[in-house]
């Protein structure tokens, strides 16, 4: 009831998902830094402080009670947020207490540039621009993307590539689940 949906329940029934991942844990090393250097200075406050202040100590502890709480709310709102792809749309799931979905068709997009800095390489991140006809939409650029070679390939199959291969893929797809599907039902009896 509380915890976020999943992004395959905004999935029609015509629709086949080709991706669908997190952002690349590297999105978090700001995070990992300040909520770090923030527990080490509360630590060395704390150990320099004289014996006799209990408040002071008290008031530094739960300020580092505050800190990891902050930073543990930022991991769950990154492992919540997925990028999810099908041949129909792009989506983009946030949010932990209150979920925003960000959707554009794939027949909107014109052009797909793929850009990699030398510290995505580095850990193995891309970012995505994708431009639509005229229209800034909310999936416009997706940073930190985990395999960005793999995305770049399949979003550019899926938008610049052959319409008639594609739809027979689909067809063979839906004829093969079908059938596993009448095989389960069968075997259930």
């Amino acid at each position: 009831m509380l915890a976020p949906r999943d992004p395959d329940e905004y999935l029609l029934e015509s629709e086949r998902r080709v991706i669908r991942v997190r952002r690349h844990w590297a999105s978090m090393l700001w995070d990992i830094f300040e909520a770090t250097a923030l527990l080490v200075g509360l630590m060395l406050i704390s150990s320099l402080m004289p014996e006799g202040s209990a408040l002071v100590q008290n008031i530094l502890w739960y300020a580092g009670l505050v800190v990891v709480l902050r930073f543990s709310y930022y991991v769950i709102e990154w492992w919540v947020e997925r990028i999810v792809v099908t041949d129909k749309r792009f989506m983009l799931t946030t949010g932990v207490f209150e979920t925003n979905v960000a959707m554009m068709p794939v027949t909107k997009v014109t052009d797909l540039t793929f850009r990699r800095t030398l510290m995505g390489r580095f850990f193995g991140y891309g970012t995505l621009v994708i431009e639509s006809a005229g229209q800034i939409q909310a999936l416009n650029k997706v940073d930190y993307c985990p395999n960005p070679e793999e995305i770049n390939d399949a979003i550019s199959e899926l938008v610049f590539g052959d319409k008639k291969a594609q739809t027979e893929r689909f067809s063979m797809m839906k004829a093969r689940r079908a059938a596993l599907g009448r095989r389960r039902v069968g075997a259930r009896r």
